[in-house]
């Protein structure tokens, strides 16, 4: 759902008591899009019209890969700002030439900027009788059945960053064997970021797989960083076609300043801010884990593979998981049902099976195939490429949970010719 700030229409009612200092000839609109939720964007916007009183700022609120489109479609609509957790999309957006660097010194030759640090984990209610996983293999408990939610990577840029942060750290197969094993155990897939948050709070589910900041500003969640703790930099950038080019990279330097990031701290805001000097300042009000991994830099997220490979990992998760999940939690079903009536080693190999990804990684990554963003469900057209990989990997889903269900259908039917 697209959600519009109309801090340049609230203004208009002012106009006639400012007629003296600022006419409405003279007044600039700075036009935003972003996936940051209002309770970072009000303060900034706020803090910029502090000053630049002359400066209508309008908002609008996109998940990341539908903003992604939005730039990569040619920006039509003029929008000056970009800004989003997902450094990959910034990534996939420079690929398409989306972002201007000229003349703004806060902007280096990208043309966009990292403002602030963020990771990935889980949260849950503070007063859930559920056990707080330790890592993320504790997910696959059998303890959280059913009790696990998590974000569609092709609607959040922050559930992508998570699937490629386990892709990167993991490797390709055990990385989607992760994902494969985990449909076990999920409830739901949500339709945004917020959705994740809004489902734990509400008792939908008891774990969220989420993003630091979204969880760090509910009282009544807790937060657990996945281990290793892998940095994420938030970004801003200036796009190319913007309507006003100038105000656009006084707005990035507003939030790059001292100023800016020291609103990043803010209670309700709860960012960790890019400026070494003030997270210094902050001591403890920095996470612990944050802080060991902003030290060591023991592993670093590479956006460019992420970029390399955005449209078919997107494509990936949808059709061997997401359209596939009701039938993928009726075969774990039936697998676990079967424990201690047939060989185990049978078993062991039809759940090889169910946690196979049968697609390589060169398969996904190739150029052709990722030459746009634009997700399955997107109005925007897939590329012949993109179109042919869609129709051979949902036929090769299909395939492959076909024969996970003869074979446990042999194995059913072995299992109750045994029964007395």
């Amino acid at each position: 759902m697209q959600r519009w700030h109309l801090a340049a229409w609230r203004g208009l009612l002012a106009f006639g008591l400012l007629a003296g200092l600022v006419t409405f000839a003279e007044a600039r609109q700075l036009r935003i899009l972003t996936s940051m939720p209002p309770a970072l964007t009000d303060p900034f916007i706020a803090g910029f019209r502090k000053l630049h009183p002359e400066a209508d700022v309008l908002v609008l609120n996109k998940n990341t890969n539908a903003g992604i489109d939005e730039i990569a479609r040619g920006n039509g609509r003029g929008f000056d700002i970009f800004w989003a957790s997902s450094p990959e999309a910034f990534a996939v957006i420079g690929q398409h030439q989306g972002f201007d660097a000229t003349d703004c010194p806060a902007l280096d030759g990208s043309g966009h900027a990292s403002f602030a640090l963020s990771s990935i984990g889980w949260a849950r209610r503070a007063d859930a009788q559920v056990f707080m996983p330790g890592d993320w293999d504790d997910l696959l408990l059998p303890a959280y059945h059913g009790r696990i939610g998590m974000a569609l990577p092709s609607h959040s840029g922050t559930t992508h960053m998570l699937v490629e942060r386990l892709l990167q750290v993991r490797g390709w197969d055990e990385g989607w064997r992760y994902f494969l094993r985990l449909t076990e155990n999920l409830s739901t897939l949500t339709a945004r970021s917020f959705g994740v948050i809004d489902g734990v709070k509400s008792g939908r589910f008891d774990i969220g797989l989420t993003i630091d900041f979204l969880a760090g500003v509910e009282p009544e969640l807790d937060f657990r960083y996945g281990k290793p703790v892998m940095i994420f930099p938030a970004q801003i950038g200036r796009l190319a076609r913007a309507m006003e080019p100038a105000l656009a990279c006084d707005f990035v330097g507003f939030v790059l300043s001292d100023e800016g990031q020291q609103l990043l701290m803010q209670p309700g805001v709860g960012r960790i801010p890019v400026s070494d000097r003030l997270r210094a300042e902050a001591g403890t009000a920095i996470p612990a884990p944050m802080q060991d991994a902003i030290r060591h830099q023991w592993q670093t997220y590479d956006a460019a593979l992420a970029a390399g490979r955005y449209w078919a990992v997107n494509a990936i998760f949808d059709i061997f998981i997401s359209d596939q999940l009701p039938r993928r939690r009726d075969l774990w079903a039936r697998l676990r049902a079967l424990r201690g009536q047939v060989p185990a080693a049978e078993l062991a190999s039809v759940e090889a099976l169910l946690t196979r990804l049968p697609l390589s990684e060169h398969e996904a990554d190739r150029a052709a195939l990722n030459s746009q963003p634009g997700r399955i469900s997107d109005l925007m057209a897939l590329a012949p490429e993109q179109e042919a990989a869609q129709e051979r990997w949902a036929a090769a889903a299909a395939a492959q949970l076909d024969a996970i269900g003869a074979g446990l259908a042999a194995l059913e039917r072995r299992a109750a010719r045994r029964q007395p």
